[in-house]
């Protein structure tokens, strides 16, 4: 008798299939839910031996294809990260539940009693880019919140995001749960990531993670709703008042701490009066840390050796050990700087001037603006989140590192008792 063939799921097929496991999803309990984070969390690990090597054959390919350190850096998976991961999926489970929330409510004078609850999306669409701890981080933030998730992970990636998902989907059926509500489009290239920004009415919404050019394709290209995410010029400006030894931890944090995240500082502002006392020691700690600097012309008359900075360094998301420094005249030049420049992630002030500090905080246009902390802070796991979708430099529903919440819409919820309008 002859085989029977199965043909492999199309694309169309994947996305009905996870608007069926999106309903299911939506109406699983908060246990059930629990229980599938923590099985996520438990097969991270206990199959490190198979996620491990396949991360390796990407790096392998990176290496070959001649990816920058940074990137990857990105992609790179070891077993301190799988724990972080594991560690973060865990905690994921103990955070409340956000589906069902009130967020408001009232009785209206004709005894109608209407409240505003939260709800999943539906199906979350992702595209990034050379990020597997990512297809970690929004399986887990959309299965807590009742979502369905469709990933496209990239070609870089690709064989650790296959053994991932792989996982994901045995721990989803461990628990009850469907499996298809955590799928790949992976195997569809690039065609499936231009089907899947076009996949209205089968994706609620889209997130892009990754680089620019990535996200403003998505952005414009798109016919799903997208939550922007953004790359990330990122700012930290010493004030004339700032404590020396707080600016030379804060500023080497900030930028060698991992310096190919969105959250590392890419551009360094120094008031004048401030940068023949705060250059040189701050540029010493950077340069122990191998960080080449491109200053403009006044930081070259400070510091010996500095690459001259062009107007391509004020935009640049260098994502490795470079930092462009620019001497400024006060907060109002360092704040219009920043207005031209940002990418409108985060900006941090160094400064000891309480008054400076509230303007930077109430004018600074950003998603996350600081006093005296390092910009590796705007994170979804630093701000308690577990971990995050990524950080929305929109203005619309969400903006910031996004967690529960943000993965979240809202219906109304009207009880009657016979009423009428007349």
């Amino acid at each position: 008798m002859p085989e029977t063939v199965v043909a492999a799921p199309s694309l169309i097929d994947k996305l009905e299939a996870s608007r069926t496991a999106a309903r299911v999803l939506a109406q699983a309990t908060t246990v059930q839910k629990n229980r599938a984070l923590h099985a996520i969390g438990a097969t991270i690990l206990r199959n490190a031996d198979r996620i491990l090597p396949a991360n390796e054959l990407d790096l392998a390919n990176a290496r070959e294809n001649g990816m920058s350190e940074g990137m990857q850096d990105r992609l790179r998976l070891d077993y301190r990260r799988l724990e972080a991961l594991e560690a973060a999926v865990v905690h994921i489970a103990t955070l409340d539940d956000p589906i069902g929330e009130s967020v408001r409510g009232s009785q209206l004078p004709n005894g109608l009693n209407i409240t505003q609850v939260r709800v999943p999306f539906g199906v979350v669409g992702a595209i990034y880019e050379a990020r597997p701890n990512v297809t970690i981080d929004i399986a887990a933030l959309a299965l807590k919140s009742g979502n369905a998730v469709v990933l496209r992970g990239g070609s870089a990636a690709e064989n650790t995001n296959r053994v991932l998902v792989e996982l994901l989907q045995g721990a989803l059926l461990e628990e009850g749960l469907p499996s298809e509500a955590i799928q790949t489009i992976d195997e569809f290239g690039r065609d499936g990531a231009r089907a899947l920004m076009q996949a209205r009415g089968y994706v609620d919404v889209l997130i892009p993670r990754g680089s620019a050019e990535l996200i403003t394709t998505v952005v414009t290209e798109s016919k799903v709703p997208v939550i922007e995410t953004g790359a990330g010029v990122v700012h930290v400006y010493l004030d004339e008042s700032a404590d020396l030894a707080t600016a030379v931890e804060i500023v080497h944090n900030s930028k060698v701490q991992r310096p190919s995240v969105c959250n590392a500082l890419e551009t360094l502002l120094v008031h004048e009066s401030a940068a023949a006392r705060l250059l040189p020691p701050v540029i010493a700690r950077l340069r122990e840390s191998g960080v080449i600097i491109h200053g403009d012309e006044r930081t070259r008359a400070l510091v010996a050796d500095v690459v001259p900075a062009v107007d391509e360094d004020w935009s640049t998301e260098y994502m490795s050990l470079d930092l462009a420094v620019r001497v400024v005249a006060d907060l109002d030049a360092a704040m219009d700087h920043i207005h031209k420049y940002s990418t409108h992630h985060t900006e941090s002030i160094i400064t000891n001037d309480l008054a400076r500090a509230e303007r930077f905080l109430a004018e600074v246009d950003s998603a996350v603006v600081m006093v005296n902390a390092s910009t590796r802070f705007t994170d979804g796991g630093e701000f308690g989140f577990g971990a995050e979708v990524g950080i929305s430099t929109q203005k619309l529903h969400a903006r910031g590192p996004m967690g529960l919440p943000e993965l979240t819409s809202t219906k109304w919820v009207v009880r009657g008792s016979g009423q009428v309008r007349g």
